[in-house]
């Protein structure tokens, strides 16, 4: 299992909008992330904007790669873009690096 952390910045303008979207993710939005691998995905929200995002799954790629080819992320992803700084064309999804783990308890 593969466990990935990454961080994207909210614009400070949207953060209150940005969290009200999350309280209604769309059903098919998240059986789409169940269906291509998506495990005990988590996003945090730092008042100044820094979102850090965790999840696990048997393979980062493959699961990015499933979401990519549904049409439920390619409109949510064209929704979510404008909360996000930085993204220098990329969208949400392509702006997602994982961080590397450097310890973990087991």
């Amino acid at each position: 299992m593969e466990r990935v952390c990454f961080v994207l910045k909210v614009r400070q303008e949207r953060l209150t909008e940005y969290r009200e979207r999350h309280r209604a993710v769309w059903p098919e939005m998240l059986a789409a992330l169940g269906a291509a691998g998506w495990r005990d995905y988590s996003l945090f929200l730092r008042d100044d904007g820094l979102l850090v995002g965790y999840l696990e799954t048997e393979d980062f790629a493959a699961a990015r790669a499933a979401m990519a080819a549904t049409g439920v992320n390619a409109r949510w992803q064209a929704e979510m873009a404008p909360y996000f700084e930085s993204l220098n064309g990329a969208g949400p999804d392509d702006a997602m690096a994982p961080l590397t783990e450097i310890f973990h308890l087991d």
